[in-house]
């Protein structure tokens, strides 16, 4: 570098040699150097942005995406990396435009139609979405994404249903464990269809099928164990918050609890009312936590991380979360943070940020485990090796359930929790309870939740843009017989169950 400073190619490369290292400091200053040297180039843009993601630095990087795409891209590999830039800062609608313009220059290549379909899925236009689902699986009917993608996008009825296009597809796999991807995700489709047309036991057969096809050989239960007892340990009795310590900012809405319980549904209630901005499924308190605890280690959250974290400044944690979210929560008054897995964060929460709202989502525990293990999650995720298995989501369920306890017992009446029945049984009451919580004057747009135009990321990406609805309430009924062993390890560890 020393023989060509202002050598813009020369620093490109630099920088992504060391992003494919995953150094990203250096990778950031070169990919920032090579761009300052040439702005033309909107493929050391592109990549800049991409390294900006991979820093989780969401704000700077969508700014260079908007001027990459601003110089006109014509490749579609590059249009796509936009896509997916795009994505992962929450702009679908950017993420739609990009994705289209590739698939339009490479209408044969099977992602970017795939792409372009989940970005439409995002945005509500489910239509649209099929379209393009079947359009990719014309061009590679091997590709399993689109095939589970479209089973879970609406309802399969008897008439219309791809049971037999899926087994086919099963059937060319084999046993192979190399394609373990697509036997997760063929396996899960056809359990959702088998489910849609009421054929149970089949539905489960596939579905243990699939999830024991992705389970990771190396995950123990125990590792989830130990880390919540370190967090409980760490608020070990009740005690009162020093609203002075904390960043006294009222503008977070943490919405938590187990994934699937109805906290989409919250979220789309609570982000109906115009003094409200849905910032999606942060990692910024995690994130933030980590950094000023001092803690080194890979894990994002780890006893390391709770262990060191026990002395920071309440303060200095509350203000680095807040200010990492900008200015992406900074337009509207209040911002909800739908990370599910903050309820492990609650009590530093609490302690950091004293004025935000705290709302738990609590389900029915069987229905609660069945839909964990029924979906599948972001395979790169460290929060969901549980769910692989049908026990392990039972006993992942139970210190869950503990730990909720124990935040009501350290910070009483801290935390609202609502039960995901009750709301379905009571709409309008428990959206007043909500807004009433959060300081909000009632809006009658809360009501009518289904017509939020926002778009949306998370697997009730369909369920959400209808009204409320009584067909998932009780699920686990139809598979009584199947989950008879995780409802005696619930008993056993003495969750209440209704009958």
């Amino acid at each position: 570098m020393i023989l060509a400073p202002r050598h813009a190619g020369v620093h490109y490369i630099a920088g992504m040699a060391h992003m494919e290292l995953q150094q990203m400091p250096p990778a950031l200053e070169y990919l920032r150097k090579a761009v300052a040297l040439d702005p033309t180039r909107a493929d050391f843009m592109v990549q800049f942005a991409k390294a900006l993601t991979l820093a989780l630095r969401n704000r700077d990087a969508q700014m260079v995406a908007d001027r990459a795409m601003a110089l006109s891209p014509k490749s579609p590999l590059m249009l796509d990396t936009l896509g997916v830039i795009y994505t992962q800062v929450g702009d679908y609608g950017s993420a739609t435009t990009a994705f289209r313009q590739a698939a339009e220059l490479a209408p044969a290549h099977a992602p970017y139609r795939y792409n372009l379909a989940t970005a439409l899925l995002a945005t509500g236009e489910i239509d649209a979405s099929e379209a393009e689902l079947e359009a990719c699986l014309a061009l590679d009917p091997q590709y399993w994404r689109a095939h589970l993608s479209l089973a879970q996008l609406r309802r399969q009825p008897p008439a219309s249903h791809h049971v037999e296009r899926l087994q086919s597809q099963l059937s060319q796999l084999g046993a192979d464990t190399a394609n373990s991807p697509a036997l997760i995700g063929l396996n899960m489709a056809l359990a959702k269809e088998y489910e849609d047309l009421a054929d149970y036991p089949k539905a489960f057969e596939h579905l243990v099928r699939g999830k024991s096809a992705g389970a990771n050989p190396d995950y123990s239960i125990r590792q989830d164990e130990v880390l919540f007892a370190a967090i409980a340990d760490t608020f070990s009795a009740p005690r009162d918050l020093d609203l002075a310590a904390g960043c006294p900012t009222d503008e977070p809405i943490f919405i938590i609890g187990m994934p699937r319980s109805g906290t989409t549904l919250v979220e789309r209630i609570i982000s109906s009312h115009p003094d409200v901005h849905s910032a999606g499924e942060l990692l910024n308190f995690g994130m933030s936590l980590k950094h000023v605890s001092g803690s080194r280690t890979p894990a994002l959250v780890d006893t390391d991380t709770i262990i060191r974290a026990r002395s920071v400044d309440w303060r200095q944690l509350g203000e680095t979360y807040l200010s990492s979210t900008r200015p992406g929560t900074s337009h509207k008054p209040r911002f909800i943070d739908k990370l599910l897995h903050n309820f492990l964060y609650a009590g530093f929460i609490a302690h950091a940020l004293p004025n935000a709202k705290i709302i738990c989502l609590r389900r029915d525990p069987m229905d609660t485990c069945l839909s964990n293990f029924r979906q599948l999650f972001a395979p790169k995720s460290p929060y969901f090796d549980y769910s692989f298995d049908l026990l392990d989501t039972g006993r992942y369920y139970v210190p869950f359930d503990r730990l909720m306890a124990h935040w009501r017992r350290i910070f009483p009446g801290r935390i609202l929790e609502v039960q995901y029945e009750t709301l379905v049984d009571t709409q309008e009451s428990s959206s007043r309870q909500l807004l009433e919580f959060c300081d909000l004057p009632w809006h009658d747009a809360c009501l009518h939740f289904e017509d939020n135009p926002a778009p949306v990321a998370t697997a009730s990406v369909v369920q959400v843009r209808a009204p409320i609805y009584r067909s998932a309430l009780k699920r686990w009924k139809k598979y009584e017989t199947q989950l008879s062993g995780l409802q005696d390890l619930l008993i056993g560890a003495g969750i209440k169950l209704d009958p």
